[in-house]
């Protein structure tokens, strides 16, 4: 009879915990986890050990919401509504994660320089050897802060599966390419929601941490072409043609380049750029190699 109570009061203490963390355990969770631990271990350190476990988790297969103010409402994604508040506190996970202060062209130039094992130091270009890195692109991105410097979009999902975008309206620490990992989980509070996005402001987000790994390393393997799609890029049989959708920074200097070096707008080679600005709302360029 004392190893069940002393099982009830180990069992009650974690939910107690994890409560406290805004992961309350739903109970197949817990019927699972329970028996993977010692009973004898200090509580602190299975009460850590629980909510790396949960982090570690699907929340939807994880945890079980408190209260219905601690989901997103079914239509928080709607662009119909102008403006609403989420009290919270709601928690929700990492199931993508975007820079869009940096556009998809320079973000996929600089994993290409990870993987060629160069990274940034201002405005050099510092190869690194095997000996210098863990060979961890992480590290390497972290050392590198114009890979990640935002603002950024997030895709979060909550326990019922709900999903809504997230903006970051000003840094928030802990959010980041090289910092937050998809299945990461982290708390929502007192925050507004325009027209189904949710605005994210560093005092109404709690970051948790964690990491779902399987997503983690598919979104890592996939995230450079992912980028390249985005930027309708396609490539021709001779690997030549690149084709950026969106009229990027990069590609404005790239045309203010070449008419600086032509008096006539009308002397620009015609093979080399063909600029259909009401393609898209944003402009369209395509860059091909020349003819000549």
């Amino acid at each position: 009879m004392a190893a069940t109570a002393s099982e009830a009061e180990v069992k009650a203490a974690i939910v107690q915990y994890l409560t406290s963390k805004n992961v309350p355990p739903a109970p197949g969770w817990l019927r699972d986890f329970m028996p993977s631990i010692r009973i004898n271990t200090p509580m602190v350190a299975l009460q850590k050990t629980a909510l790396f476990r949960i982090l570690s988790t699907d929340l939807n297969a994880a945890i079980q919401p408190a209260s219905p103010s601690s989901v997103f409402p079914t239509n928080v994604a709607s662009a119909d509504i102008k403006e609403r508040k989420l009290n919270g506190p709601i928690t929700g996970q990492v199931l993508d994660i975007e820079d869009i202060g940096h556009s998809c062209w320079s973000q996929v130039e600089n994993i290409e320089a990870i993987e060629r094992g160069e990274m940034t130091k201002g405005r050099e270009i510092i190869r690194v050897t095997d000996d210098e890195t863990n060979t961890d692109q992480n590290r390497t991105a972290a050392n590198n802060p114009s890979s990640s410097s935002g603002p950024h979009k997030l895709l979060l999902q909550d326990a019922k599966g709900i999903k809504v975008y997230a903006f970051e309206m000003e840094p928030v620490p802990g959010i980041g390419l090289s910092q937050l990992a998809i299945g990461a989980k982290l708390v929502l509070r007192d925050l507004t929601v325009a027209r189904g996005v949710i605005m994210l402001e560093r005092k109404g987000v709690e970051i948790l941490g964690g990491k779902v790994d399987a997503w983690d390393k598919k979104w890592k393997a996939d995230r450079k072409e992912n980028l390249k799609r985005k930027a309708g890029w396609t490539e021709a049989r001779n690997n030549r043609i690149l084709r950026p959708a969106t009229y990027g920074f990069r590609a404005r200097v790239a045309i203010s380049h070449i008419r600086q070096q032509h008096a006539d707008a009308q002397e620009l080679p015609h093979s080399d750029i063909i600029d259909k600005s009401e393609d898209n709302a944003f402009g369209k360029c395509e860059m091909k190699p020349s003819t000549r």
